[in-house]
């Protein structure tokens, strides 16, 4: 997306509620209203002052036919770079109610990684319609990106961009920025990019090396050759996280020529990291990584059913351990009554290991270099919680039902799974990024499963042969 353009506040610069830094209630209704009166003035006073991300705020608490009615009241004052700013379920409400015109003239005043954020959401039909109205060169600047594959940095990059011969001068540099017409270069850029004549990229200058250089100081005397850059199809978490191992600001785009091509931002890359946590998090929950607040109830039913069937077959093999051992659990009714909180212990062991360890993966400091040990501290922590777990629920279950046998059983139960569970924890994970298949999307129902069969399992296990049961 792009970065931020300095705009004043409203006049009483207090439109935000101050705990939640959201629009106001009474700023809302006051653009609500303003919308239904259709006065277009009173509308462009309250929202044209406001940030882009403080107009996409404010577009997600208004109701659905108001969201286009505010763009086409804003008209020409409409930042549609606020567009970026919504979830995409708001964004392709709003982008089917507007015409081609309207939004082949926004896409011309946008930054390309900006435009091609909104291309997308729109039909395959109407996005050739918006592409068809735009100048040549733009068209094919735009099409170009939407040809990347999703997740790669020709889908990230932006397309404006500073790029001089080597033999230019600093001083030649600044004055190209002084004749140039400001919305010709881009919103803000932090570097100038050396090319060769057949725009290869030679290295890089930072505008702070320009600015102390010398005037005839020839920008390939002070460029950095060796400038870290990335492919165009590289994947954007790669790109994300090699902006922060080296706490780069931005980097250079190039084809498999090593032509230059693009140049990602560092608030281009905020925008993935939270996109990836969300998606983690999500996953972890077993929740569609597309889901948001405002999709549609039968959207959300369908995407959140295969999950829920998925854990329900796995909830049916974990009963099947239960109904192995019926008639131990119809002869000693306790052992029913702490079954599960053997299971339970387990299963959250398990779900603080995963948790952890989906995380190392995603940040790749998880590797095979420092498996086996993470694996063996993992195992460790598990049966260090286990014996003190156990022993605690050893004495409270012994106490509580009056049997001692029921103390060394629930303790050596409870020992197991939480080491079972610290195992599964990690090794779950690990086995599926080996098979390809993402780790924070399949590994909750196979912990949970693996918990719940050796804690049921260990403990009526235990118990029948501690009891002589049969």
């Amino acid at each position: 997306m792009s970065q931020d353009h300095e705009k004043s506040a409203p006049a009483d610069g207090n439109f935000r509620d101050e705990e939640t830094g959201e629009p106001r209630a009474d700023f809302v209704a006051a653009v609500e209203e303003a919308i239904a009166e259709g006065d277009s003035g009173h509308v462009k006073e309250l929202v044209s002052p406001l940030h882009e991300a403080d107009v996409g705020a404010l577009i997600e608490l208004l109701d659905h036919e108001e969201r286009p009615r505010l763009v086409e009241l804003m008209g020409d004052e409409f930042d549609f770079a606020a567009l970026t700013e919504i979830g995409e379920t708001t964004r392709e409400e709003i982008l089917e109610e507007l015409p081609v015109a309207t939004l082949a003239e926004a896409m011309r005043e946008l930054e390309s990684d900006d435009a091609v954020a909104i291309l997308e959401t729109l039909e395959p039909e109407e996005q050739a319609q918006v592409l068809e109205a735009l100048p040549a060169q733009e068209r094919i600047v735009l099409r170009r990106s939407l040809e990347a594959a999703e997740g790669t940095a020709g889908r990230l990059m932006q397309t404006t961009l500073i790029a001089v011969p080597p033999f230019w001068s600093a001083g030649e540099v600044l004055d190209f920025f002084r004749a140039t017409e400001p919305d010709e270069l881009p919103d803000n850029f932090f570097e100038v990019f050396v090319v060769d004549p057949a725009y290869r990229l030679l290295g890089t200058v930072f505008l702070d090396a320009l600015v102390r250089a010398h005037p005839k100081t020839r920008v390939e005397e002070i460029m950095q050759a060796d400038r870290r850059r990335v492919q165009f199809d590289e994947d954007t978490e790669e790109v994300a996280r090699l902006f922060e191992r080296y706490n780069l600001v931005s980097v250079p785009v190039v084809d498999e020529a090593e032509r230059l091509v693009g140049v990602i931002t560092i608030d281009d890359v905020v925008d993935v990291i939270q996109e990836a946590a969300s998606e983690e998090i999500k996953a972890l929950g077993g929740v569609s990584p597309d889901e948001e607040l405002t999709d549609s109830f039968w959207w959300i039913v369908k995407s959140r059913f295969l999950w829920l069937l998925i854990n329900l077959g796995t909830a049916f093999i974990s009963a099947s351990v239960l109904k192995t051992f019926e008639s131990q659990l119809q002869q000693m009714v306790a052992l029913a009554v702490l079954a599960p909180i053997v299971a339970s212990q387990g299963g959250n062991s398990a779900t603080q290991t995963m948790t952890v360890t989906v995380r190392a993966l995603a940040t790749r400091e998880l590797s095979r270099s420092n498996a086996l040990r993470i694996i063996m501290r993992e195992l460790a922590t598990g049966a260090f919680n286990g014996a003190a777990f156990g022993l605690l629920t050893g004495l409270v279950a012994a106490n509580w039902f009056q049997t001692f046998g029921l103390g060394p059983v629930m303790a050596l139960a409870m020992f197991t799974n939480l080491a079972a569970g610290a195992l599964g924890g990690i090794l779950v994970p690990m086995l599926l990024e080996r098979w390809k298949v993402d780790p924070a999307v399949a590994s909750g129902s196979f912990v949970t499963t693996v918990t719940d069969v050796v804690g049921y399992g260990s403990f009526l296990t235990i118990a029948t042969l501690w009891f002589r049961l049969g």
